[in-house]
């Protein structure tokens, strides 16, 4: 083919209107990511965006809002176990799951109910 894909730039989640100051609790201070400043074309229609190395999260307003429970983003964490004590410490729900051999992964949501992955291959 003449073409190739290189990595994925941004993936977005959804948020109920008015709820930029509860993804940015979040993203930002809960799980650490930078935020970002939008295009001044597009800060009228709300939300947010997050930066971590070379990827971004968009949290887009949508209306009206549907969680998606189903679909989800999936991030590679280097030591699972501590990103997991600190979701628990900060109140976060963490649903462990262990059905992919040489894999250890749980699952959350954001304040939105929007599923979210953190995994780790074992490399042993």
């Amino acid at each position: 083919m003449p073409f190739k894909f290189q990595t994925i730039d941004h993936i977005q989640l959804a948020a109920p209107k008015g709820s930029e100051d509860i993804a940015r609790k979040f993203f930002q201070d809960t799980l650490g990511l930078d935020e970002v400043e939008k295009p001044e074309s597009l800060k009228k229609r709300g939300g947010l965006w997050f930066q971590f190395g070379n990827h971004q999260i968009h949290i887009g307003i949508e209306e009206p809002f549907y969680p998606a429970k189903k679909a989800h983003p999936a991030f590679a964490i280097e030591n699972l176990e501590a990103l997991k004590q600190h979701l628990l410490t900060n109140g976060i729900d963490v649903k462990n799951d262990d059905r992919i051999p040489g894999v250890k992964r749980f699952f959350i949501s954001d304040p939105f109910g929007n599923r979210m992955e953190f995994l780790e291959r074992n490399t042993h």
